[in-house]
C-alpha cells in the first residue's frame, strides 16, 4: 500500500486547516467558561457534529471496519446497540443536562455538577468523579493515539513511534491553545469529512466488484458465516455487542456537548441532525468492512492490518488527491476524540481537582494556562500506553467505554429523574461500576486463569457493570434520609427555566 505526494499534501493542507481553526478559537477565549464549554454558545448544527464526532473516533474508520473485514456482519450488532443507545441518550438526557447544569451554579463539568446536585461539600463525590474521569480518558486518549501512528505509518512510511510523537504533537498543539470552541469546530468539520468518505468509499468499492449481489456471493464463497448476522454467533455474543449502546449515557466528552448547546430548545434539532449522520456513517463503515472482504478475496490482509482495510481500498480505488482528502477523514475522526477527551481530562484537572482543593484565587487567565498545563501532562500519559503497537484499537475503546458506562451512566440517569438519589450512593455507584469493569478486564485478561468459552464472564463488562453500580445506587438511597436530596431535585427540575448566558 503506497500513498503519492498528491496524498500526502491534502493531509497537510488538512492539518494547516485545523491549526488555523484552533488559532481562531485561542483569539476567542477569554476565561475558563470560554475554555471549558465555549461560553454555552453552540448551536444545533455544530452541537450534533460535535456529538458524533467526538463520539465515532478512529474507531468508526478503523476498528469497525475490521471487526467487519475479519468476523463478517455478525459485528453489526455493536452498531445496533450503539444507534439505540444513542438515541436514549438525546432523548432522556440531553435537555435535562443541559437544564440542571445551568441551574446548578452554571456547572462547566460533570464532577461539578455532581457536587451541587448532591450537596458534597466535603468534595468527595466531585474528587471521585474526577479521578474516574482521568482513569479511564487515559485509556480512550491512548486508544486515539494508536489509531493516528498507524495512519501516519501507512501513509507516510514512518517508523510507528515517530508516528505516533508526530500524531500526538499536532493534537496536542491545537487543543491546547484553542480549548473548547477549536475542538467543537474542528469536531464539525470533521464529522462533515468523515460521513463524506463513508459514503465514497463503499460506493466505489461495491461498484469496482460489479454491485452488491456479487460482492455477498464473494463472500459467501469465502466464508458462509461472515453473511450472518445471528446464525452461529453464541448469545453472550450479541448481548455484549448491543450493551455497547449503554455506554453514551456516562460518556463525558459526549455529556459536554449537551451542556454547551445554546438553549435546550435546540436539543430536538440537533437530535435529529446527531442521528441522521450516526446512522449513514455506521452504514458505511459496515459497507467498507465488508466490500474489503470480497476485494481483496485474492489477496487477504493479514491479521495486524485488518483495522486498516479503509485505507487499503482507498490506495487501491481512488485518486491520490481525492484518497488524502478522505485519509485526512480518518485523522479526522481520531483527532476529533482525542481532543474532545483530552479537553475534558484538562477541565476536571483545573475545575474539580485544583479549584476544590486549593486554598489560592488564582486569575482567570491563570486557570485557562493551568487547564493547558493539564492537558499536555494528561496527553504525555498517554502517549506512554500508545507505546505498545500491538494495541487493539477496539479494545481499548472497549475498555474504556464501559468503564465511563458503568461508573457514571446509572447516576447521571437517577441523578436528572429520581429525586431520592443520595451522595453516599452516587459514590458508591460510581466506584462499583467503575471496579467490576476493571476487575472484568482482568478476568477475561487470564489474570484469575483460564475461562472456558462459553461462559458469562466473557460477556462484555458493560452489562455486570451498569447492572451492578444501577443496583447499588437504588439500594443505597433506600436506607438513607432524602429529605435534603428531594429539595435540590426540585431546585435543578425542568420546572425552572433556563437563562440565557
Amino acid at each position: 500500500m503506497k500513498f503519492g505526494s498528491e496524498t500526502i499534501v491534502m493531509l497537510i493542507a488538512y492539518m494547516a486547516v485545523i491549526f488555523a481553526v484552533g488559532y481562531w478559537a485561542y483569539k476567542k477565549t477569554d476565561n475558563l467558561s470560554d475554555y471549558i464549554l465555549g461560553g454555552r454558545k453552540l448551536g444545533p448544527g455544530v452541537t450534533a457534529l460535535s456529538v458524533g464526532a467526538s463520539d465515532m473516533s478512529g474507531w468508526l474508520l478503523l476498528g469497525l471496519p475490521g471487526a467487519i473485514y475479519l468476523s463478517g456482519l455478525g459485528e453489526i450488532w455493536i452498531g445496533i446497540g450503539l444507534v439505540i443507545g444513542a438515541y436514549l441518550n438525546w432523548l432522556l438526557v440531553a435537555k435535562r443536562l443541559r437544564i440542571h447544569t445551568e441551574q446548578a451554579n452554571n456547572a462547566l463539568t460533570l464532577p461539578e455538577y455532581f457536587g451541587v446536585r448532591f450537596k458534597d461539600n466535603a468534595n468527595i463525590i466531585r474528587l471521585t468523579s474526577a479521578v474516574i474521569i482521568l482513569v479511564f480518558f487515559t485509556v480512550y486518549v491512548a486508544s486515539g493515539l494508536v489509531s493516528g501512528a498507524k495512519l501516519f505509518q501507512q501513509v507516510f512510511q514512518m517508523d510507528y513511534y515517530i508516528a505516533l510523537f508526530s500524531g500526538a504533537a499536532v493534537i496536542i498543539a491545537y487543543t491546547c491553545f484553542g480549548g473548547f470552541l477549536a475542538v467543537s469546530w474542528t469536531d464539525f468539520i470533521q464529522g462533515c469529512l468523515m460521513l463524506l468518505a463513508l459514503l465514497i468509499v463503499p460506493i466505489v468499492a461495491f461498484n469496482a466488484l460489479g454491485g452488491v449481489d456479487p460482492t455477498t456471493e464473494v463472500v459467501q464463497n469465502i466464508n458462509p458465516q461472515f453473511n450472518a448476522l445471528a446464525e452461529g454467533l453464541p448469545l453472550i455474543g450479541i448481548v455484549s455487542a448491543m450493551a455497547w449502546g449503554l455506554g453514551y449515557f456516562g460518556q463525558p466528552h459526549i455529556l459536554s456537548r449537551f451542556m454547551a448547546i445554546e438553549s435546550a430548545d435546540h436539543v430536538p434539532t440537533a437530535r435529529r441532525v446527531a442521528m441522521g449522520w450516526m446512522i449513514m456513517s455506521l452504514i458505511g463503515a459496515i459497507g467498507v468492512g465488508y466490500a474489503g472482504i470480497a476485494y481483496f478475496a485474492d489477496a487477504p490482509l493479514g491479521k495486524d492490518q485488518t483495522e486498516t482495510v479503509f485505507l487499503h481500498l482507498v490506495s487501491a480505488l481512488l485518486n491520490p488527491w481525492v484518497a488524502g482528502l478522505l485519509i485526512a477523514a480518518i485523522m479526522s475522526a481520531i483527532m476529533s476524540t482525542i481532543d474532545s477527551q483530552l479537553l475534558v481530562c484538562s477541565s476536571v484537572m483545573v475545575e474539580d481537582i485544583y479549584k476544590s482543593t486549593s486554598k489560592k484565587k488564582p486569575t482567570e487567565q491563570q486557570l485557562v494556562w493551568l487547564s493547558r498545563l493539564s492537558l499536555v501532562i494528561v496527553g504525555a500519559i498517554a502517549i506512554v500506553i500508545a507505546l505498545d503497537k500491538d494495541s487493539s484499537i477496539l479494545k481499548l475503546v472497549s475498555h474504556a467505554w464501559a468503564g465511563f458506562g458503568c461508573a457514571f451512566g446509572p447516576v447521571i440517569l437517577l441523578s436528572l429523574y429520581w429525586s431520592k438519589l443520595t451522595k453516599s450512593a452516587a459514590v458508591a455507584a460510581m466506584i462499583t461500576g467503575g471496579a467490576t469493569v476493571l476487575v472484568w478486564i482482568m478476568i477475561q485478561s487470564g489474570v484469575f486463569g483460564p475461562i472456558e468459552k462459553e461462559s458469562f464472564l466473557n460477556i462484555y463488562a458493560m452489562v455486570p457493570g451498569f447492572i451492578l453500580s444501577t443496583i447499588v445506587a437504588v439500594v443505597v438511597s433506600l436506607i438513607e434520609d432524602t429529605s435534603e436530596y428531594d429539595e435540590i431535585f426540585q431546585d435543578l427540575s425542568l420546572n425552572n427555566k433556563t437563562s440565557s448566558i
